[in-house]
């Protein structure tokens, strides 16, 4: 991972929510929000709420008692999440780095993080965090993706760079979001990490996007894919973006599209 691949500021945090949250991030977040909802926790950590697509998920689901911290480490993201959260005394938005979480031993019930594993720098000390603020059988419930070929929007979208940029594709999708789908690696990491009772489902889901525009703009401009694009061109995005969007047309067509998607859904005991 590069340094870059972290960074959601300055125009992505708005893109982000208003583009790739309802394209790609709104089906796995009830599901995950379901899960968690099941053990009916009192104290909840969240970790990379972003602009808090399953926080407001799981705030619709849990006890009017529940408290639900939700941490991410870049605060423009957790800004625009407070905006669109109703006032609601449960929640408690922080800015914290999931390697070095800012809390004593074993507080949480239940931890979880909504695709935000995948851009640990290290994954076995994310977990072991995980591991340390939750009480002796609490769940850690996280999904990451699978292989960038089981994501038709993104695939789509990186061909389409790799044509414009073929002596440096921007591999920011690849490298990251996409690159901790090994199931075995998961597993692995887990059990060093302490946990146990480790169980992985896989989940196919439909991306929707109303345009091939709003899914080229949700990818090129609302992600880190963006500085990527214009570390290469710097006057370049809007060409990039026009370049996907071609693409995303020839392939899904005009109007609505719709596209195949698919990720682990990952749960673990302390």
């Amino acid at each position: 991972m590069v340094a870059t691949d972290k960074i959601f500021a300055g125009a992505i945090p708005e893109i982000y929510d208003r583009l790739v949250v309802p394209m790609i991030f709104e089906p796995y977040a009830q599901d995950l929000a379901d899960r968690v909802a099941q053990f009916k926790p009192q104290n909840v950590l969240e970790i990379a709420a972003g602009t808090g697509v399953l926080t407001r998920a799981m705030a619709s689901r849990l006890d009017a008692d529940t408290r639900i911290v939700a941490s991410d480490l870049n605060q423009p993201m957790l800004d625009r999440a407070s905006s669109r959260q109703s006032d609601d005394s449960r929640i408690v938005w922080l800015q914290a780095d999931a390697l070095a979480l800012p809390f004593e031993p074993q507080m949480f019930d239940v931890v979880a993080c909504q695709f935000g594993v995948m851009f640990y720098p290290n994954k076995v000390q994310g977990h072991k965090e995980a591991y340390r603020v939750l009480k002796p059988g609490g769940h850690y419930f996280f999904n990451v993706w699978d292989k960038l070929t089981t994501s038709d929007f993104t695939q789509v979208v990186t061909n389409a760079l790799e044509e414009m940029f073929p002596d440096d594709p921007p591999r920011f999708m690849a490298r990251t979001p996409h690159g901790y789908w090994d199931q075995k690696t998961i597993r692995d990491e887990l059990s060093a990490a302490g946990f146990r009772s480790i169980s992985i489902e896989t989940l196919d889901k439909t991306s929707r996007a109303k345009s091939a525009r709003d899914a080229a703009t949700a990818l090129c401009q609302g992600t880190p894919l963006r500085m990527e694009i214009e570390g290469r061109s710097p006057a370049g995005l809007e060409a990039a973006t026009e370049h996907a969007e071609q693409a995303l047309m020839q392939r899904f067509g005009n109007g609505v599209i719709e596209g195949g998607m698919r990720a682990h859904i990952v749960a673990a005991v302390r």
